[in-house]
């Protein structure tokens, strides 16, 4: 592969990207500095690790960027489950979120394991 935007993990964390930039454009104004600052940043950095990883122009440093994605995609996940727990998200779009996130950590896992 390549190119980077090739890679179907690659669109899918790209999507997840702009979804979470658009729900979080609906959280409180006194968390811009918090948590839609922070959830903004986790999904970036999945998909920046991503194509930063596939860069690289090894597997071995590929697969340490993937692993990266991963931890972020579950730090999103716990920003979500929180956000939804603080009522500042609503269940199907936290469970969204969630499903988005669960697939790209299956997605990188399963690229991981094939380098």
């Amino acid at each position: 592969m390549n190119n980077y935007k090739d890679l179907q993990v690659w669109k899918k964390a790209f999507d997840l990207s702009a979804n979470v930039y658009q729900i979080t454009k609906e959280l409180p104004k006194e968390e811009i500095f918090g948590m839609t600052s922070q959830m903004r940043r986790c999904a970036v950095s999945i998909v920046s690790n991503i194509a930063e990883g596939h860069g690289r122009g090894s597997n071995k440093d590929f697969s340490r960027f993937l692993k990266i994605s991963i931890g972020s995609c579950n730090e999103l996940e716990t920003q979500v489950l929180l956000s939804e727990k603080l009522n500042y998200i609503k269940q199907p779009e936290s469970l969204e979120l969630q499903e988005e996130c669960k697939e790209i950590m299956k997605m990188l896992n399963g690229l991981i394991k094939k380098l």
